[in-house]
């Protein structure tokens, strides 16, 4: 997991683990994490929302026993553009091993996926409509909705 967090995150060594009980008996961890070249112990604040985001990601997406659906709203808000990329690389892989569900209206992220990955989600009267494009029907709405 480290490894792919190196990718968006090449300054990151390692986490560290503190576990601690309190005089309840009650125990808990504490979370640090070392920059490389550095023994220094960071606390999580210390990196921004962004790479919070992207350690959390390849967390829940490489669960050694992941459940059987995992569902993301926008999960490339506050990445780098590099970090979206390894995100549709991420979200592929987890494909093969849970059903994911992926809500975005990132241009980057889309830019990302072939045509077979995505289903358009539109409002229609009093509902949601969700519909399968095929490449030329993609194509025109994008002439719809597109900015350009």
């Amino acid at each position: 997991m480290c490894k792919v967090i190196r990718l968006a995150l090449p300054f990151f060594d390692n986490f560290i683990f503190k576990p601690e009980e309190k005089e309840t008996g009650e125990a808990f961890i504490w979370l640090f994490w070392k920059q490389k070249n550095s023994d220094y112990p960071f606390h999580p604040s210390q990196l921004s929302d962004g790479s919070i985001r992207f350690i959390c990601l390849v967390t829940a997406l490489f669960q050694p026993n992941p459940p059987a659906t995992i569902i993301l709203d926008e999960p490339e808000l506050g990445l780098h553009p590099y970090a979206i990329a390894l995100l549709d690389s991420l979200l592929k892989s987890a494909a093969t091993r849970m059903q994911l569900i992926v809500s975005t209206q990132s241009v980057s992220l889309i830019n990302e996926c072939s045509i077979d990955d995505l289903i358009v989600v539109e409002r229609e009267k009093d509902g949601s409509i969700f519909k399968r494009c095929k490449e030329v029907d993609f194509k025109i709405w994008l002439e719809e909705y597109s900015v350009k």
